[in-house]
């Protein structure tokens, strides 16, 4: 099995070096290919990334789904693994996504704890563990076989926000979701800026829009306004 790896990034200076250089380092020669798609970062994202070893693209258009269909068309690997650049990745990943592949999953996921030891992050995080669609998300990672990959059409980009959410559940229409029973460390970033109870008030807030099908702009614009 080879694993292509895409990265959508903006303004992530501050982490893509590390992601890639783990990424190569627990890769090692399975990694058919490793891709930086760049959404017109105003820091030193691009550069970090290139000395790192990863191919950086610029994005045709911004947001995370377009970033994301744009670098899965320049992989050839069998399989691909979709990462945010605030993530600290499993040291294990090839092995359990072949796993979880070998076991009849097309796709799937991690669990996550976040970079903090906030009681109430770590009850986040043990959410995680269960299957429902609100329990998922993009900073979990996500593993796709190409061949699923195509035949969903990809993310689709008019989700300009829960494109995570949509794929997930557009997955599981057709193919077994796995998670895999470890974590990935996610950056707890957006609760130190703001406080727990609002990001909580704004993700549920975005989870319902999702689920009336709101329009994915009205959502986005719903959200930004909640958080800082």
């Amino acid at each position: 099995m080879t694993l292509s790896i895409v990265i959508p990034t903006l303004n992530e200076a501050a982490n893509i070096g590390r992601l890639v250089r783990d990424l190569k380092k627990y890769g090692n020669d399975q990694l058919a290919d490793l891709i930086v798609v760049d959404g017109g970062s105003t820091d030193a994202t691009v550069d970090e990334a290139r000395q790192a070893g990863a191919r950086v693209v610029n994005s045709p258009l911004p947001g995370r789904a377009n970033q994301m269909n744009a670098g899965a068309s320049l992989t050839s690997g069998e399989v691909l693994y979709f990462v945010h650049a605030d993530v600290t990745i499993n040291p294990d990943f090839v092995q359990d996504i072949t796993q979880a592949i070998a076991s009849g999953n097309e796709a799937g996921c991690y669990r996550f704890r976040f970079a903090s030891s906030h009681p109430l992050l770590r009850l986040n995080s043990y959410g995680t563990r269960f299957s429902g669609l609100m329990s998922r998300g993009g900073d979990q990672t996500l593993f796709i076989t190409r061949s699923l990959f195509d035949r969903l059409g990809g993310f689709r980009e008019r989700y300009v926000i829960m494109e995570d959410f949509d794929m997930i559940a557009r997955i599981r229409q057709v193919a077994p979701f796995c998670i895999i029973p470890k974590d990935v460390i996610v950056s707890a970033r957006k609760y130190e800026s703001n406080s727990w109870l609002r990001v909580q008030v704004a993700n549920l807030t975005a989870f319902s829009m999702f689920f009336m099908k709101v329009s994915p702009v009205r959502i986005a614009q719903t959200y930004r306004r909640m958080l800082h």
